[in-house]
């Protein structure tokens, strides 16, 4: 749940603004003749990152939602079948595709890296943006390598996938959105900000942190939280992520910041019922798994960014809506979710 009906509308406006009426492929070029290694390392590598960094199990597995913070059900692992859908604000009815070998069987390297990387996908079709490829696009070409070897090994699993169905406005400007990869080099750990850098932005972090108006994320709120996702208990926003000591995490140590995540992790942690409670979109489960080490360079950049006072509210309930009452609420973001 990482877009919204009026982000991929800014979107679109900017990309017709900008770009002619060739095909995505057109624009993007013919998907490299590649062919990945399937390496121990790389295979590791990408087990790594596609479960606990940019998580591409959260959308491309199934998660019961009835849980708290919504667990990965069990055999789904990257058969995809999730629906995104207008009940999110999304413009059409979306579904995360099938990452095994059972479907990408027919798919070459190339073909998946450029999809991966630039939004086109195999047949030259263009990609929503909720696949965050303009992020992965950023990112340093091995690590992409490495998802691709990962996916390339994980269990095999039959489940076709219906096809996106967009409203027909979107059908032409869906086109116009993929763009071409800018790679960059993962910096060492020891540049702390800026690795954790890195890290948020494979982590997309900023797609659910950051304030946006009319679709466009407002600048002078960058991960200072807000964006609001409907749940059926009700209403989440994203937390305040900058060192803002009222409404940030300026208060947090790292220790702390690092025990938040790691007391998500499935070997401890056993998800509950919600009965139409609070729940979160968050996917503290997969982010738990996420090294020290990388949540402490995570930690590090964000604390060295500008603070900004931008107080949220965690979770509006539907319930209190219904019965007419005021909603009761709870506020602090990363506390609560």
């Amino acid at each position: 749940m990482k877009f919204t009906h009026a982000i991929l509308v800014a979107q679109a406006t900017a990309c017709l603004a900008f770009i002619g009426c060739r095909s995505p492929q057109a624009r993007i070029g013919a998907p490299e003749q590649l062919t990945v290694n399937l390496t121990p390392e790389r295979i590791q590598r990408g087990e790594y990152l596609a479960n606990h960094v940019a998580v591409c199990m959260d959308c491309h597995s199934r998660r019961d939602y009835s849980q708290f913070a919504g667990p990965m059900i069990a055999g789904t692992q990257g058969a995809g079948g999730e629906v995104f859908d207008h009940k999110m604000g999304l413009p059409g009815t979306f579904y995360g595709k099938n990452l095994t070998p059972a479907a990408l069987k027919a798919w070459t390297d190339g073909e998946l890296y450029c999809a991966i990387t630039t939004g086109v996908s195999k047949g030259g079709t263009a990609l929503l943006p909720m696949m965050p490829y303009q992020n992965y696009g950023k990112m340093d070409r091995e690590d992409i390598l490495s998802i691709i070897a990962y996916l390339r090994t994980i269990p095999p699993i039959e489940n076709p996938v219906p096809a996106a169905k967009p409203d027909f406005w979107l059908k032409p400007i869906l086109k116009k959105m993929p763009q071409k990869a800018a790679f960059q080099s993962k910096p060492a750990l020891q540049d702390s900000i800026g690795y954790g850098r890195y890290l948020v932005t494979f982590a997309g972090c900023a797609d659910c942190h950051t304030k946006r108006h009319m679709g466009i994320p407002v600048k002078k709120k960058s991960l200072a939280g807000g964006m609001s996702f409907p749940l059926p208990s009700g209403t989440v926003q994203s937390a305040n992520l900058t060192p803002d000591l009222a409404t940030g995490i300026g208060h947090w140590t790292k220790k702390a910041f690092i025990a938040r995540f790691k007391s998500f992790d499935p070997k401890t942690f056993h998800s509950f019922a919600t009965q139409d409670g609070f729940n979160t979109p968050m996917p503290w489960l997969f982010y738990s798994g996420m090294s020290e080490e990388d949540l402490g360079a995570i930690y590090s950049y964000l604390q060295s960014l500008k603070p900004i006072k931008n107080q949220t509210v965690a979770f509006t309930p539907k319930k209190a809506k219904i019965l007419g009452k005021d909603a009761k609420t709870e506020t602090v973001g990363l506390k609560k979710i």
